[in-house]
């Protein structure tokens, strides 16, 4: 069965972004991920997540600045000195709460551009050796235009072409259903193809991008298909609840037994 990592920064959020960890804990969460913690004290986000029970298991690294309308910097090749800097900050927050994994957002560039590919690709390895020497996956998400127009990495075939090529044992891809169906379609076929180099999930309906079950595709198949598949990682419930975190947590029933998010 999928372990479930209830994404903080979409659900719950009647709450104080603190007050999130207690009230994922109270509906059977084992686990939580969210975009950014650097709003906040790390040790304020492991005391949370210690006196509830929870795992981290993912968040991103810094994205340059977010309320601005960037949304990295890996693809930007003025940037390259300032990601360093960030990685060096997300390390002091994994190192707090004992996340496994951090997710590099590309930037908004164009994919063609060979400047901007080059930067992605010297931002991608370099982060990867970084993590990997604290015992970190790195993580690669391809998303959809729609949702974030301009994004450089907006290519499922394209990450998995990097993460092959750039060949790092800590250097994953975390593959959204949402997005994937999205930009491709046929997310059962791609699963299967792409599962060894797989380092996270995230679900959310299509097209709303609400709760799972709520829309064009059978998410609790493709839960079932993880399971085939050997998945032993998180699935983050990276979705916009449709009117109410709790009142639309029906999907979530069958899974919320043991709750299992004592692995990293």
């Amino acid at each position: 069965m999928p372990r479930f990592a209830a994404n903080l920064t979409l659900m719950f959020t009647e709450l104080p972004f603190l007050d999130r960890f207690a009230a994922a804990a109270d509906q059977g969460f084992g686990a939580v991920e969210f975009l950014f913690p650097y709003a906040h004290p790390a040790d304020a986000i492991a005391d949370r997540l210690a006196r509830h029970g929870l795992t981290q298991a993912l968040f991103n690294l810094p994205p340059g600045d977010f309320e601005a309308g960037e949304r990295g910097l890996a693809a930007l090749p003025e940037r390259f000195d300032e990601l360093k800097q960030g990685v060096a900050t997300a390390l002091r927050y994994a190192e707090a709460t004992g996340v496994g994994r951090l997710h590099l957002m590309a930037g908004l560039a164009d994919p063609n551009d060979p400047a901007a590919r080059d930067a992605y690709r010297r931002a991608v390895a370099w982060t990867a050796d970084a993590l990997g020497t604290a015992g970190l996956d790195l993580v690669l998400e391809p998303i959809n235009g729609r949702n974030m127009p301009g994004y450089f990495l907006n290519d499922f075939g394209a990450a998995a072409a990097l993460i092959r090529d750039l060949a790092r044992p800590n250097l994953k891809l975390q593959f959204d259903l949402y997005h994937c169906q999205i930009l491709h379609g046929d997310v059962t076929m791609r699963l299967r193809a792409l599962m060894p180099i797989v380092g996270h999930v995230q679900t959310a309906s299509v097209p709303g991008r609400h709760e799972p079950g709520t829309g064009e595709i059978d998410d609790a198949i493709l839960f079932a298909e993880l399971d085939r598949l050997g998945y032993d990682g998180f699935v983050g419930c990276e979705y916009n609840p449709a009117a109410g975190t709790v009142a639309g947590l029906g999907w979530f029933a069958p899974y919320r037994e043991g709750r299992r998010g004592d692995a990293r």
